[in-house]
């Protein structure tokens, strides 16, 4: 656990791990050797030998005083380090998420990831400048007091060495139980997070739908297995540090059984023999305070094996050479992908898209069609061939010089609780307030921006809640106009919007695919029209291509598709008469 944790530790402050450990070590000798000494003190002092006594007394306040020195010294390190850690390892974390696939996050939640960010963090905060030395110092002291012994009375030493493997295999025993109950704890814990924050998110859906108690059994279960699973943790813990507890008072009355005895046989006097129980009773003192923390040191390990689990997730390798583009086009050659072992999403998929031409993919859901879209703009690796983007495979461009060359616009928008204008200047952070307007002018954002109390100020809610679904598409688009970028991969989203909604969309479309090289998962029959070039995408293979004139001379498969779009089209309610 040490090591693993130590590797957690930001570059800059790691040489202050080893000042760290030896003040640890520097403490718990010293408050060793303070025990031992009070032998000789009590000897001296019980047998009227007063400046023999001052002499041990006086090397037992100076080890006591080393002891204050070193703990001093312990704390300022462990603090420097466990708050330097913080920043930077929260740093490391976020540096590490931007490098992953876009696919390790549809499996993990926004709870666990918050728990691993936040509480995680402070948990392993806490253990270093707290429980690791006073866990190491409960470990050290007694077998330094052991050691010491050896120059009193072997058989006591013995003794004291002898329980030590004892204690250790009955707290081994208590730690896999609490490391599983734990493991399900923490699982719990980031379900119940997600199940809070989509609740509070969810609140005008499930209101709307009078389905508030729905949302809120799906909440009540999640908080009932947290409950579940902290009352499992602490059914796990307890019985452990009982049975701890028992053996380390077993100890204790053998250590005292065997002063007795030596008193008794005349080996030891009598003043030995108060200093040697007392001796004893520090010897059980550290190991009773190692088992109170052990639980919270084993929380922290398990804290450090899910951040080293996260930060050690393979992420997608970055290409150091600049690379020059080309002109933006974009071609796919054989390209085949999964998102999971044993469930090929695309497979042999070969095409091409000019520079300056429109490429419309169509097909059912399922087929694979936004898919592509990511693999373009390298949200993924593929599994076989290769995708090429302004002449260089997507793998060869630094991400930088790649995303430099896109403009990914896809179905889920997410707006940050920020304002308008701060929401579209993510598409380029350098940008004046001027151009920001434009984009915004040419989204029609503008008119969004009219409504709203404060303007482009004014702040959007969390994920965008304060504005309609066109909306947001219309803030996604003006983000993507000011960053202008020469290829365009757009996800078209207007089949759910209201008529006024989607023409605002469909007019900043056509502003920010004027003279670009676009890829659209197309879902209006006008936007397939007009494409150059039509994909009809099934189970990850392209089924039928070509323009839509020749698709639907062919009759087949888009044909059916084209008049299936243009039947929905047209529907209308009509009355019925009863």
């Amino acid at each position: 656990m040490i090591e693993k944790l130590l590797a957690l530790v930001p570059a800059e402050f790691s040489p202050l791990t080893p000042k760290l450990f030896a003040a640890i070590l520097a403490q718990a000798l010293c408050q060793a050797l303070a025990y031992l000494l009070l032998v000789p003190v009590l000897e001296a002092l019980f047998g009227d030998d007063l400046p023999r006594a001052w002499f041990w007394a006086l090397l037992m306040l100076l080890a006591v005083g080393a002891v204050a020195v070193s703990g001093y010294l312990q704390t300022i390190f462990g603090l420097r380090i466990a708050v330097g850690m913080q920043r930077g390892l929260q740093t490391r974390i976020g540096d590490h998420l931007n490098a992953l696939p876009l696919g390790w996050f549809e499996t993990h939640s926004a709870g666990t990831l918050s728990r691993l960010t936040v509480e995680n963090v402070r948990e392993i905060q806490q253990a270093l400048a707290y429980l690791m030395a006073k866990v190491l110092n409960s470990v050290v002291v007694p077998l330094g007091v052991a050691v010491g012994m050896l120059f009193v009375d072997w058989r006591i030493s013995l003794a004291m060495l002898l329980s030590a493997p004892v204690l250790l295999s009955v707290n081994n025993l208590a730690a896999r139980s609490y490391a599983a109950a734990d493991a399900r704890a923490h699982t719990a814990a980031a379900e119940a997070d997600a199940r809070v924050v989509e609740f509070a998110q969810a609140q005008p859906v499930l209101r709307s739908l009078g389905a508030v108690g729905a949302g809120n059994r799906a909440l009540d279960s999640a908080l009932a297995e947290q409950k579940s699973a902290s009352t499992r943790v602490l059914f796990a813990s307890v019985p452990g540090l009982m049975v701890f507890s028992l053996c380390v008072q077993a100890v204790f009355l053998v250590l005292a059984y065997i002063v007795v005895n030596r008193v008794t046989g005349g080996s030891i006097s009598v003043p030995a023999a108060i200093a040697l129980i007392a001796v004893s009773a520090r010897f059980i003192e550290p190991l009773n305070l190692a088992a109170q923390l052990g639980n919270g040191l084993r929380g922290a390990a398990a804290a450090v094996d899910r951040l080293t689990e996260l930060l050690n997730e393979p992420t997608l390798p970055e290409a150091t050479e600049p690379v020059t583009p080309g002109v933006p086009g974009v071609e796919f050659d054989e390209v085949g992908f999964s998102y999971r072992t044993g469930e090929q999403v695309l497979s042999g998929l070969t095409f091409s898209v000019a520079p300056g031409t429109t490429t419309a993919v169509v097909g059912p859901s399922g087929a694979g069609k936004t898919t592509l879209l990511r693999l373009a703009a390298r949200f993924h690796d593929v599994d076989s061939g290769r995708v090429t983007v302004a002449g260089h495979d997507v793998r060869d461009q630094p991400s930088e010089t790649l995303l430099n060359q896109v403009s990914p616009v896809f179905q889920n928008v997410y707006l940050f609780n920020r304002s308008v204008a701060e929401n579209i200047r993510i598409g380029r952070l350098d940008a004046t307030d001027e151009e920001v307007r434009r984009a915004a002018e040419a989204a029609r954002v503008d008119e969004i921006a009219q409504r709203l109390p404060e303007g482009y100020d004014s702040v959007v809610g969390e994920g965008g809640s304060l504005l309609s679904g066109g909306e947001r598409q219309r803030v996604s688009i003006a983000r993507a106009l000011l960053k202008d970028a020469p290829i365009v991969l757009l996800d078209e989203a207007t089949s759910a919007l209201d008529p006024h909604s989607e023409a605002s969309v469909v007019r900043g479309i056509h502003e920010l695919t004027r003279g670009k090289t676009v890829m659209v998962v197309a879902h209006r029959p006008a936007t397939i029209a007009h494409a150059d070039q039509i994909l009809f995408l099934d189970g990850g293979r392209i089924v039928e291509r070509g323009t839509h004139a020749e698709l639907l001379k062919l009759g087949g498969r888009y044909a059916d598709f084209w008049n299936e779009r243009s039947r929905a089209g047209g529907w209308r309610l009509e009355q019925t008469v009863g």
